[in-house]
């Protein structure tokens, strides 16, 4: 076996641990743990440690260590508040708008402060499953353009390090791509539904870890649910009512726990 040309630092076992790491250099990281039974050990209880985490974020009861339990409701509590410190900054970002919407109106005359101003707007990936959705309506009038039906998760996870979500039954799937974004490969699913017509699933790695409930997130002719577990984040896309995306966001969303 050849020396590895990269050495493997602690850095690099934390990203293993976060799941941060591509494909080759997961390899290579296992290599150097193959032969180094302490750090494997020391990285084991880690893996154990996240995951026993996730359960407890989820809501799960009996499957995690009491300390790991609380360190959950701690973590949750303070990513509650960092939601909170992000309101109050985005109110107090709308207050002084409207205060200087104020102050303008007592100069130069009359002037409103729309709704798209006040709204949180979506991250940055939702534009990028939105344009997803978009190219694969382009793919579908062009009979040049093999759709490849073959789903398969594991494969999926293999080559991109992204979890899918479990599919409802009647889902049928039509179409899976692996797109290039500005975070890294993304995979844009196309599926025929009964209730939707046809959907996209989008999933990628935002870069962050976080856990985001299933928001909806309306644009246009095209709106989506987005949803974030870990280290990965999804969206449904479609040309249909908000309620029906959220709705098939939460479900999907429950299989990945």
């Amino acid at each position: 076996m050849s020396a590895l040309v990269d050495p493997v630092t602690d850095t690099d076992l934390d990203a293993y641990v976060d799941d941060q790491l591509d494909v080759t250099r997961r390899i290579e990281v296992e290599a150097f743990l193959s032969t180094r039974p302490e750090a494997a050990a020391r990285v084991m209880s880690d893996l154990r440690t996240r995951d026993e985490l996730r359960v407890a974020l989820a809501g799960s009861k009996g499957m995690a260590r009491p300390a790991t339990a609380d360190a959950a409701r701690r973590l949750e509590r303070g990513l509650a508040r960092g939601r909170i410190f992000g309101v109050l900054q985005r109110s107090a970002a709308v207050a002084a708008f409207v205060a200087a919407g104020w102050l303008a109106n007592g100069i130069i005359g009359p002037m409103s402060v729309t709704k798209v101003v006040a709204s949180p707007q979506p991250p940055a990936y939702v534009d990028e499953a939105v344009r997803a959705h978009r190219t694969t309506l382009v793919r579908e009038t062009m009979p040049s353009q093999p759709e490849a039906p073959n789903y398969s998760a594991g494969e999926i996870r293999a080559a991109t390090a992204i979890v899918m979500p479990s599919l409802p039954k009647d889902w049928k799937v039509r179409d899976v791509q692996i797109y290039p974004s500005r975070f890294g490969p993304s995979v844009e699913m196309a599926v025929d539904t009964k209730d939707m017509g046809l959907v996209s699933l989008f999933a990628i790695r935002p870069g962050t870890f976080d856990v985001v409930k299933p928001t909806v997130a309306p644009s246009g002719d095209i709106s989506s649910a987005y949803f974030q577990i870990g280290e990965v984040a999804y969206a449904v896309v479609a040309k249909s009512g908000v309620r029906d995306l959220d709705r098939a966001a939460e479900t999907l969303a429950r299989t990945l726990y």
